[in-house]
Parts: C-alpha cells; structure tokens; sequence
C-alpha cells in the first residue's frame, strides 16, 4: 500500500517532531508524565511510535524511505566517532571477560537456536515446514542466521551459498526484521529497568559503573559552555571522519572484492561489505582521536551530538517495523520466535551462571541480531559512555557471521524433515 507521505523531507520532519516530543514529556514535571516514563523508557517510544506511522497508520513506509540508509551510512558513523571521542579504553579493558562470554553465548544460542525451532515446530505444527514450490524452510533460515549473527553481508552470503529463491528470501528477510525489532524493544525497555535484573542475576556490575564514573567525572571536568565555533568542530569531527570512513570504504571494500574467491573459501565474505569497512575505519577514526586533544571537546557537548544522531537512527530503524505483515506470515514466524526464544533462555542461563550484568546480555545479543548499526544504540540506552563497548562486539560479530550461519544451517539441515 502506498504510504500518504512519500517525501522524506516531510518524514524526517515527522520523526524529529516525535523525538522532541518524547525528549519534551521526559523531562516534564508533571506527575503523570514521570509515572508514565518510570515505566516506559524514552528510547522505546522514539523507537515504536515511528513503527506505528508505518503500520497501521499507513502515513510512512521505511522500506521507501531513505532515511534509514542515510542515518546508518551518514549519522551513525558520525555518531559512532563523537562517542568514542571520550572513550576509557583502559576502562573497557577493565570491563573483564564477561563481556565477551555473553557475546558467544549469544552467538551458541542462535547456531542451537534455529535446529531446536524446527524440531520443536516440526513436532507441533509441520505444515509450517511445508512452504510449497520444492523450498525448503531451512536454506530460508540459513539466511537470518546469516544475519543475526554478521549482518547484511553475511546474510547475501548465506543467500547464494544455499540458492535460496528470492521468494523465500523476501519472506525471511520479513521475520528476520520483526523479530529482530521485537527483541530491540525488550533489551530497551530492559535496560530502563537493568538495577532490578541485575539484582535477580545477582550480578557485580562495579566495573561497569567504574567506566561510566570515569567518563561522566572526565566529561565534567571538562564541561563548557559550547560556544558556535565549538559547535562546528565537533560536527566536522563527527562529518568529517565519517568522509574519511567513506573514503576508507571506497578503497578498502572494492579491493576485497578481487579476493572474493579467496575470501569465499574461508568464510570472510563479510569483508567485502563496504558498511563494515565503514563501522571499522570510523571507530578507529574515533578511538584514535580520544588519544589527542580533540578529546577536550568532550566537554562541549561531543557525546551529546553523537545520541542525537543515535535518537534519529533509532527512529528510522523503528519506522521499518511493519507489525502487520506478522499476521500473513504466521507460520514462518512462530518459527522466528521460537528461535529467538531459545537464544534469550540460553543468554540468561549463562548469564545466571557467571553473574553478567544485564548490560553484558543486551549488547552481547544485540551485536550478533543488531550488528553495528543497533548495537552502540542498545549500549547508549544504559550510557552514551559505554556505546562503544556495543561497537566493538558488534565488529566481532562481523567476523563471526559466516562461520556460525554456516555451522546453524548445517544443523538446520540435519534435523530438518
């Protein structure tokens, strides 16, 4: 159906009026407002209210915008760069390997994920399984592993490695939309509420609330008055090495690609995705000029800029949810839910086990299902101080993505009937 508005002009004006909306009513006094937002976190209404434009408003539809590519390709790593501006790299150090067990535990529990959701499926509804026109459901899945484990690149990989029909493939990519932004939406709300599950996880989140201290004290120390001329620096910082990123993708990707061969063969076709070289090349960009006096403008509002690019991103990402089309896709999505079921009961049962705090859980699964372009916002949800921390697992997932989609679809195969 076409959507009402198709300029983009007059939808980002929409999603800028909903954000400040948001931002407005947050921070009001009145008491049914405070009631109101002690129990639904900011982030989760700039990131559903756009949804429901989409669907069943009908105003907007993200899959004809290019809002969403120009935050992601544009605002997100400028964003990405501002926040790492200031980043405690020997903080982060400090943050232990609890992080990184989460991060493959979030990893085990996609690969286990997608075979035990067709067994399970198999056994209470196989019909589901039969799609018609000689597909096979698991090839399908093959593709949203790919996905939510590496990301887009990883996703296209899984796609021509086990000839999935376009069909089949539009369809996956469907389930793996919603139910990806299903799961946002927990991890958002959960992270407004992160004290109480880290009491029930009974978990030691000291070093975490090390590193914010350390970079709210850092930022306070700092702290001025933004004058105009601080204002364009800090968006030439931000624009600027975004430029440089590009550039770096511009050089880096095309030359990957006369590898491909080579690259097939060892499961990195990942590398040759000019995004991921974009993500990369800004977080270095950013990391590298925490390490000169650029960090100073810290205090003039950096990181502030950087979660305001993030708020619009979380906007667009938010405007491509599309509720409704779970209702003509039902069966493949119980098989969606079901698998990201099984990945959530294995992250809190680790979890459980080492004590992680909630934060370790959130960003761990968020940087396999999310990739780069969801986890900093996940992580910015609990601090702006900690969404590099979402960065950097986000790029190991990168790494990972084939290597684990492979290892699910076999599995997938193999118990497939």
């Amino acid at each position: 159906m076409e959507p009402y508005f198709t300029n983009d002009a007059i939808v980002l004006g929409m999603l800028m009026l909903l954000i400040a909306w948001v931002f407005k009513t947050s921070s009001s006094d009145n008491p049914k407002w405070k009631k109101f937002y002690t129990y639904v976190p900011s982030i989760l209404l700039c990131y559903f209210l756009p949804g429901l434009l989409n669907w069943p408003l009908g105003l907007v539809s993200g899959e004809q915008s290019q809002l969403y590519f120009m935050a992601s390709r544009y605002l997100l790593p400028a964003s990405l760069i501002l926040l790492c501006l200031s980043i405690d790299l020997k903080g982060i150090i400090n943050l232990g390997p609890k992080a990184l067990i989460m991060f493959f535990a979030a990893t085990v529990g996609i690969v286990l994920g997608g075979p035990i959701a067709i067994l399970l499926i198999s056994t209470i509804a196989p019909s589901v399984l039969d799609i018609g026109n000689g597909q096979e459901v698991w090839r399908g899945m093959s593709t949203v592993a790919g996905s939510w484990i590496g990301g887009g690149a990883n996703q296209a990989s899984m796609k021509e490695i086990f000839e999935v029909g376009d069909d089949l493939f539009a369809t996956m990519i469907v389930v793996d939309v919603i139910c990806a932004n299903i799961w946002t939406g927990f991890l958002l709300y959960g992270a407004s509420i992160s004290k109480k599950v880290d009491g029930w996880l009974k978990s030691d989140t000291s070093s975490i609330d090390d590193l914010k201290r350390r970079v709210e004290n850092y930022s306070a120390s700092i702290a001025r008055n933004p004058t105009t001329t601080d204002l364009m620096v800090i968006l030439a910082i931000g624009f600027g090495g975004t430029a440089l990123a590009h550039w770096g993708s511009d050089l880096i990707a095309p030359w990957m690609e006369t590898k491909a061969d080579w690259l097939d063969r060892n499961n990195l076709s990942s590398l040759t995705s000019g995004f991921f070289w974009i993500v990369v090349v800004a977080t270095t960009v950013g990391v590298g000029l925490s390490f000169t006096k650029y960090r100073s403008y810290e205090g003039a509002g950096a990181s502030k800029m950087g979660s305001v690019f993030i708020f619009v991103l979380v906007a667009t990402i938010g405007m491509n949810m599309n509720i409704g089309e779970i209702f003509d896709n039902l069966g493949l999505f119980s098989i969606g839910i079901t698998w990201m079921l099984v990945h959530v009961i294995i992250m809190i049962v680790v979890a459980k086990i080492i004590k992680a705090p909630f934060f370790f859980v959130a960003v761990g699964s968020q940087a396999n299902v999310g990739g780069a372009a969801s986890a900093p916002v996940v992580a910015s949800a609990f601090s702006p101080a900690l969404a590099p921390v979402g960065v950097l697992l986000a790029v190991l997932g990168y790494a990972l993505g084939t290597y684990g989609a492979l290892m699910c679809a076999q599995l997938m195969e193999s118990v497939s009937p």
